[in-house]
């Protein structure tokens, strides 16, 4: 087999029909990984199972939601199958709920853990059988610049980035203890080029909290997210699996943001809210 740590392997992906999922897939194909690609938006991950293609790779697509148990299981069971083993998990879906704690609707909580995080849950559940019996195989969970700190308005997006970094590193160190030749990674990106602010869903208790229309706050979070493009941030992940990294941070705002908190503490806290007090002050005055 290549000394090309994906080359001949196997790997496994949801969120595939766009994003980081997208340049994920098509950056593994290029070296000559085979795919197993998942996502809820059909017609966007035939896109990506198209631009992935290469002579000689086996690319099998299938809707999954992440958030269904039964068929993330039923999923890792037919990938196995379909590709007589399975290297690499990387349980990248993700979606994004701008909302002041107070407001926010417990359906809305329930729908953005049941994808962020329960599906990094039974994504690795679903797989880790399968990683173990290849003995060659690694985790990789998405979680988030703000599963290193959070920020206000989007305090569900926090809670479920913050569970799966704290799942993912007890799941580090447990694969270390049994040492089985599987091991896992937690990827927090900054702002990536993806097409998470534009779909996310924001309630409109924000436009009280943050004193702009919800479409304004919509752009302005998704300006923010322009630091990295989706295949830099893949290049890196991949790097960062190459290297058995516990922890992957993608972009150069992760990395300045991730020293902010080590040196401040908790004490960012204080530095947020003056900034987005000094914002409103600024808006209010025209």
């Amino acid at each position: 087999m290549s000394t090309d740590r994906f080359a001949g392997r196997v790997a496994a992906i949801t969120g595939a029909a766009s994003g980081m999922g997208r340049a994920l897939a098509v950056a593994l194909a290029s070296r000559g990984c085979h795919l197993a690609l998942s996502d809820v938006d059909v017609p966007g991950l035939a896109e990506t199972a198209r631009l992935a293609a290469r002579d000689g790779l086996r690319v099998t697509q299938a809707r999954v939601d992440t958030a269904d148990r039964d068929a993330m299981v039923a999923w890792a069971d037919a990938v196995a199958a379909e590709h007589g083993r399975v290297n690499f998990v990387f349980n990248n879906a993700g979606v994004s709920l701008g909302a002041p704690l107070s407001a926010v609707q417990r359906a809305d909580f329930e729908w953005i853990m049941g994808i962020n995080f329960w599906g990094v849950v039974w994504g690795t559940e679903a797989f880790l059988p399968h990683l173990r019996a290849a003995r060659d195989g690694h985790i990789v969970n998405t979680s988030s610049l703000f599963g290193l700190l959070s920020v206000p308005m989007n305090g569900p997006y926090n809670a479920s980035k913050f569970a799966v970094r704290g799942y993912t590193e007890a799941l580090r160190m447990e694969l270390d203890l049994a040492n089985e030749g599987v091991s896992a990674t937690c990827v927090h990106p900054g702002g990536v080029r993806t097409q998470i602010a534009r779909s996310a869903r924001v309630d409109p208790a924000t436009e009280a909290w943050t004193g702009e229309p919800v479409e304004v706050s919509r752009k302005r979070f998704d300006k923010l997210l322009n630091t990295t493009s989706a295949e830099a941030a893949a290049r890196r992940i991949l790097r960062g699996v190459e290297r058995n990294e516990r922890r992957v941070l993608v972009g150069p705002d992760a990395w300045w943001l991730d020293k902010l908190v080590r040196l401040f503490g908790s004490a960012y806290q204080g530095l947020l809210v003056r900034g987005m007090r000094r914002d409103r002050a600024r808006q209010a005055s025209g």
